[in-house]
This record gives structure tokens, sequence and C-alpha cells, in this order.
């Protein structure tokens, strides 16, 4: 049984979708139990009618919550009785082996290291979510977790995103691209120049070399290595240009009169297809990787069903042993850096 400590209390529609997610997830996995950290009292009512999956979860009593307003690092330090701080407890006490929140990105990056604690010889943990490409989905990491990063921290990147990969999303033998102004090995600032040389040394996963901005979106490379700065601005940078293009499809059909809105009556089928190909909803969250646990940060506006997908996600880091096998491989990834 694999046991998923949940943060009731996060994400824009808290508690009442995590609540149906984790309802949804019980009943479809059999394998889990779930303990549920928030105001006890807030929590029972939209329970009810569990009595079939009430043997697998468990409600601890969090009465503090921690806002996207505060500071991340001290609401974490402070707040010890919060839904989050509480899940994450759960897994750094070894009563769970899965963390699960759609709460402030920042306080699950700050949770992550102050309280559930780095893997050793891990410099970073990184934000890795999996983006839809036009031929295969791909793996972006670091989106935000580190800003400023050292070529060593890119090349653990690398491996974790490898691992992953390969572990939960099944791609056997996943191609490892560094993000950079050129395809060539000399292009780009000192940073990248140096990530390149440890990359292309390294002998534990396939470095297919540099990858430019513009090719990222085709999926052909199956984890996308770049800085937290890069990795933020180029997701956000396409969430913007998925909803500006869209936009611009609907205002082009309504503006062709009659014969438009005929086009778009027909193009409606495939409409739906690239929709359900974008919906983030269907990879449940980005994990958190490099932590000792497994750790997934969820949309912060997640329904029941991407929640439940999360909890999905956090059950296949857990049965894939993602951090164990990162533990295994580091200390083939270059001596120095596994001290």
């Amino acid at each position: 049984m694999i046991t998923i400590a949940v943060d009731a209390m996060g994400g824009d529609n808290a508690p009442r979708a995590i609540c149906e997610g984790v309802l949804l997830a019980l009943r479809e996995m059999p394998d889990i139990a779930v303990t549920l950290c928030g105001p006890e009292a807030d929590l029972r009512p939209l329970l009810a009618g569990s009595e079939d999956v009430a043997a697998r979860l468990n409600v601890v009593d969090a009465p503090e919550v921690i806002s996207m307003h505060e500071s991340p690092t001290l609401a974490v330090r402070r707040k010890v009785n919060s839904s989050m701080v509480k899940a994450m407890l759960e897994v750094k006490e070894g009563r769970a082996q899965a963390f699960v929140s759609a709460g402030s990105t920042g306080a699950v990056l700050a949770g992550g290291i102050l309280r559930v604690g780095r893997i050793r010889g891990i410099d970073r943990p990184a934000l890795a979510p999996v983006l839809p490409g036009r031929n295969h989905p791909f793996l972006l990491i670091d989106s935000g977790a580190n800003v400023d990063c050292q070529p060593a921290y890119l090349n653990q990147f690398g491996l974790m995103g490898s691992i992953y990969m390969e572990k939960v999303m099944g791609v056997k033998n996943p191609g490892v691209g560094l993000v950079n102004i050129g395809a060539e090995e000399e292009k780009g600032n000192q940073q990248a120049k140096d990530a390149h040389k440890l990359m292309a040394a390294q002998p534990v996963y396939r470095f297919t070399g540099n990858v430019e901005a513009r090719d990222v979106p085709s999926g052909d490379t199956d984890v996308v290595v770049c800085d937290g700065f890069v990795g933020n601005v180029i997701l956000k940078y396409t969430e913007g240009l998925a909803s500006a293009l869209t936009g611009m499809l609907k205002d082009s059909i309504m503006a062709g009169g009659l014969r438009g809105k005929i086009g778009g009556l027909l193009l409606k089928p495939a409409m739906r297809v690239f929709k359900n190909r974008m919906n983030y909803e269907e990879h449940g969250g980005a994990p958190l990787l490099g932590v000792n646990g497994a750790m997934v940060k969820a949309h912060g506006s997640s329904s029941a069903l991407a929640f439940k997908n999360a909890v999905r996600q956090a059950r296949l880091m857990v049965e894939k042993d993602v951090a164990g096998t990162i533990r295994a491989e580091l200390e083939k990834l270059a001596p120095a850096e596994a001290d």
C-alpha cells in the first residue's frame, strides 16, 4: 500500500476539488491510502458518502493555511500546523511516501528543501512539468525553482529528468537536450558552454546536444534542460501563445461570416482533439525532483480530475522508485558532484 499525503487547502478550488479528487483516486487505485491534511471540521462534510474507501482515508487536523501571498520560506518555517507542512511531515517522518499540493509553488519548493530534504548529492531540486509537444510530450526542467544555476546543476537536472521520463512516462532511453541559442556546442554564454561539456562527458543519460527554443515545442527532445529563469519564460510564453493562437483562430472564424462559421463547425472535432492534447489535467502536475520522496505540485486551478491525476502521478513516482533511482545513478554522474 502506497500512502500519499495531501494538502487539502492548496489551490483555487480547495478544499472541495481536492477532496473530490482524492475520492476519485482512492476508488480508481485500490493500492493507495491517502492522508488528507486540513481543518477537520471543514473536510468531513466534503467526504460524506466515502464509506467505501474510509479504511484507506485518514484525516489529519491542520487548522492553519499557507496563502499565496505569504513569504514561502517564513510560512513553511512558522506555520507548523498548516495543511501543507503537516502533509510534508507525513513524508519526512515516514508515514507517507508521497506528497501532493495545488498550493503556493514557492511554499512547496521551500518545504521540499526545509521540511522533506534534498537527496544527498543533489545541489538544487527542480520543478519539471510534462508539456505537450507536436510529436511527443516532453519534460521541461527546471521551470522556475532555480533562476540562477551552475553548470553542475544543469547536469543533475538532465539526470533527474531522464529518470523521470523513463520511469514514469515510459520513454525508453530518453534524449536530453540543453536549451541554447544555437545547436553548435560552442554557442551560448559561459554557463551553457560549461554545462554542455559536463553533459556530453557523463555516461549515465543520453545527451543529444543543444536545442533551440523554436525546436522545443516539437517534443523531439524528451527532456529539455535549462535554468529556472529560462524555463519559466518558456513555460509562461507557451501558455500565453497557446491561448493567443486559440483566440486568434476563433476571431478569424467569427469574422468570416457564414462561410467562416460553417468552416468552424467542420473544424470542431479536430479542435476538440487539439484541446485534449493541450489539457494539463491529463498530466496532473509538476514533480519536484531531487527531494527525499515523491512530491507533486498540482496546478493551482486543478479540478477534481486534475488532482486525481496528480495523485496518480505521485503513486507512479513511488512505485517506480524515482527518488531511489536518482540516488543510485547520481554516484555515476561525476564523483565531484556526489559528495
